[in-house]
C-alpha cells in the first residue's frame, strides 16, 4: 500500500475501508481476517475512489460493501453519489488491455462496454455462512460418494446453463430447490437431483432450446406455452435434469406453471414480486 502513503504525501486526504474476508467464512480460525475494499482520496475538489476487486472461486471479481462507519466524516465525499460501494459486486473477469492517457499507462478491460453493462446487474448477495453451520449441526450433511458426485455434476451443469443463457442474453437466477440449498445450506441438496432455474417470460427467446442442445443438452420436456405456463426440462449427463422455470407477472403478484411429468396434472406457484426479484 505505498501509493496509500504517497498520495497522503503529495496532499490527497485519503479514506481506507476494510472487512472481514468473506471467503474465509467456512473457516472459523481464519474468518476474522481483514482485507481492504475500497479507498477514496479527495485533493481540493476532485476525489478518486478506488474499487479493490478480490478473486472468487468460480473464476468471478467480487468487490465489497463500503460500509461507513460512525467516526466517517459523511461529508467527505458525496457518498450516495458514488458508482461503487452501495451493495457487493460481482463481474465476470475481463481481460485487460494497456491503454496510454494523457501520458499514464494503465490496464482497461478489453471489452469496456461490457463491464459497464454488468454494473447495474451486479449486486452479489453473500451465503448465509452462519445459518447454513447451525443446519449442519442439526441435520449432517451427505457426503457419500454419491452425493459428492451429483454435487459436482449439478455444479457443471449450473455453470453450463449460465454460459448458454448468457450467449443469448438471457436473465436467470436460482430457483426452487436449488435456491433453498444455497439459502439454507450455501451448497446443493444433494437428494434433489436437479437443478432449477428461473427466467421471466419476457426474456424467452425462441432459439432457446436449439441453444441448450447444441451445448450438449437435449431437450426431455417441454410443458405448456409460451402464453401459459412454460416450463422446458433438458438432460444433462450423470442422469442430473436442467429445469428451467418461467415466471409471469401480474399486477401485484408473479407466477410460475408446473406439471406433474407422470400424470399432467397442473400447478400454479404465485410469489410476491418483490420476493422474487431478489433471489
Amino acid at each position: 500500500e505505498s501509493w496509500f502513503r504517497i498520495a497522503e504525501n503529495m496532499g490527497f486526504q485519503c479514506l481506507k475501508f476494510e472487512s472481514k474476508d468473506p471467503r474465509l467464512d467456512g473457516i472459523d480460525s481464519l474468518s476474522g481476517t481483514e482485507i481492504p475494499l475500497h479507498y477514496i482520496c479527495t485533493l481540493a475538489s476532485h476525489a478518486v475512489h478506488l474499487v479493490v476487486f478480490h478473486e472468487r472461486s468460480g473464476n468471478y471479481l467480487w468487490h465489497g460493501h463500503l460500509r461507513l462507519k460512525g467516526h466517517i466524516d459523511r461529508k467527505f465525499v458525496p457518498f450516495r453519489k458514488l458508482q461503487f460501494g452501495r451493495y457487493p459486486g460481482a463481474f465476470d473477469r475481463p481481460e485487460l488491455q494497456q491503454v496510454t492517457i494523457d501520458g499514464l499507462e494503465v490496464l482497461i478491460p478489453k471489452d469496456p462496454m461490457h463491464f459497464l453493462e454488468e454494473i447495474p446487474h451486479s449486486r452479489f448477495i453473500e451465503c448465509r455462512y452462519k445459518e447454513a453451520r447451525a443446519f449442519f449441526q442439526q441435520y449432517l450433511d451427505d457426503n457419500t460418494v454419491e452425493a459428492m458426485a451429483f454435487r459436482k455434476s449439478a455444479k457443471e451443469l449450473m455453470q453450463l446453463a449460465a454460459k448458454t443463457l448468457k450467449k443469448l442474453g438471457v436473465r436467470f437466477w436460482l430457483s426452487s430447490g436449488t435456491c433453498l440449498g444455497w439459502y439454507r445450506q450455501c451448497g446443493i441438496i444433494p437428494y434433489s437431483k436437479d437443478v432449477d432455474l428461473g427466467i421471466f417470460i419476457q426474456d424467452y427467446k425462441s432459439d432457446i432450446i436449439s441453444a441448450f442442445q447444441d451445448a450438449g443438452l437435449p431437450l426431455k420436456h417441454k410443458f405448456g406455452k409460451v402464453e401459459d405456463s412454460l416450463e422446458l426440462s433438458f438432460q444433462g449427463k450423470d442422469d442430473v435434469k436442467l429445469d428451467i422455470f418461467f415466471f409471469y407477472e401480474e399486477t401485484d403478484y408473479m407466477w410460475n406453471g408446473g406439471t406433474q411429468a407422470k400424470t399432467g396434472k397442473k400447478f400454479k406457484y404465485e410469489s410476491d414480486k418483490y420476493l422474487q426479484k431478489g433471489l
